[in-house]
């Protein structure tokens, strides 16, 4: 059986992956509007990415007997002014994951739930991902996005990017 503390914090995350979809999804429509379909593309595949997570803490949760509750999700409210905007913002939520996940595993920590420990150990390698290709999208920006033959081709790059489900057994 679950900890109380442990179940709400999963119970937590649960909805804040589902906020990390809306939020890609967010970034995907800026990038749309600014024309710019391959960026757009890596947002949307993003969100399927945090869908998929959110949908691996509700089953863990449920392989737990833990009641899963799903609360409101928040409307996005980032105003971006230039290209630049949604990928900082992006690196930015990425670490504040992390730190939500990384508390998720010290509470784990202190009521000995190996268990859960284990199931988060996939989401903490995910996390270093996740904040190296935020990191890599910003330094290829900055190198490129101020060229418009070269974002062409960073686009081209962003659009070519497909779906693929995560492997984590549960």
């Amino acid at each position: 059986m679950l900890n109380a503390k442990v179940a709400e914090l999963l119970n937590t995350q649960v909805n804040k992956e589902f906020y990390s979809a809306y939020l890609y999804l967010d970034f995907a429509n800026y990038y749309e509007t600014k024309g710019l379909d391959g960026f757009a593309n890596w947002y949307k595949i993003q969100a399927q990415e945090e869908r998929d997570h959110a949908m691996l803490f509700y089953q863990y949760l449920q392989n737990n007997n833990a009641k899963v509750t799903l609360e409101a999700i928040d409307k996005p409210d980032k105003v971006f002014s230039c290209n630049m905007g949604p990928l900082k913002a992006g690196l930015e939520h990425e670490e504040y994951v992390t730190s939500l996940i990384n508390n998720i595993y010290a509470a784990a920590y202190e009521v000995k739930d190996f268990r859960t420990m284990q199931f988060l150990d996939w989401f903490i390698k995910e996390q270093g991902e996740e904040e190296t290709n935020a990191n890599e999208l910003i330094t290829k920006m900055e190198m490129f996005g101020s060229d418009p033959k070269s974002l062409y081709m960073l686009n081209s790059e962003l659009k070519a990017r497909v779906y693929s489900a995560p492997s984590l057994v549960l």
